[in-house]
């Protein structure tokens, strides 16, 4: 099913973007989720947009919210058997988390630390050079295909903040992104470091700047 967006600017001056997916989101569904979005304090001038994505796979009604905010993205998400239970959930997430972290957040920003752009790479997924070979020209084929294969290429360039930070904060934008890894500059040392979620959920922190 086709997605279809919503697209309001809430009365504080950023945009609520809602979005249905395997879904016929409703005016009542999207209503029900700018008024409970809207009502959210705002903690800081700098948010940019709020997106809402409602999803429905048999039973599970999942609602995702993205909230940017300068260079911080604050994600939530609840999946019950309905959706405005679904929706009231994510959005009681988001409040928990802006109430968790306002403060912090705020003292970051008044620290007034530079931001570096980094050049990001995006390598092209490999073509699947695996078709099924039926008899020993195929088979050889194949062979040759492997020992020709080229490497991966670049595709396009992106670019990513770098951060001046403590690995307390490091620590805290992981949580609000839900990112696997983040690079970032040592406000103690002015080293870089890569810090990433583990398996068991815990945090490890990288320093390959000796």
């Amino acid at each position: 099913m086709a997605r279809k967006t919503k697209t309001v600017e809430s009365d504080k001056g950023y945009n609520i973007n809602v979005t249905g997916r395997h879904v016929q989101v409703t005016d009542s569904m999207k209503d029900y989720a700018i008024d409970k979005i809207s009502k959210i304090e705002r903690f800081s001038d700098r948010i940019i947009d709020v997106t809402v994505t409602m999803d429905i796979q048999k039973l599970d009604h999942r609602v995702d919210i993205v909230l940017k905010v300068n260079h911080w993205t604050i994600k939530s998400s609840a999946t019950t058997n309905q959706m405005y239970a679904s929706i009231d959930q994510a959005v009681h997430k988001l409040e928990r988390q802006q109430r968790r972290y306002r403060t912090r957040i705020q003292d970051h920003q008044a620290k007034g630390l530079a931001v570096v752009d980094m050049n990001v790479n995006v390598f092209q997924r490999p073509e699947d050079l695996t078709a099924e070979i039926n008899d020993e020209i195929e088979a050889e084929n194949r062979r040759q295909e492997i020992e020709a294969y080229r490497p991966h290429h670049i595709v396009s360039k992106e670019t990513r903040p770098l951060k001046t930070l403590t690995p307390e904060e490091a620590v805290i934008k992981m949580e609000l992104s839900r990112d696997k890894f983040l690079i970032f500059r040592s406000e103690d040392d002015r080293k870089l470091k890569v810090i990433y979620r583990r398996s068991d959920e815990n945090y490890g922190i990288i320093e390959p700047e000796a």
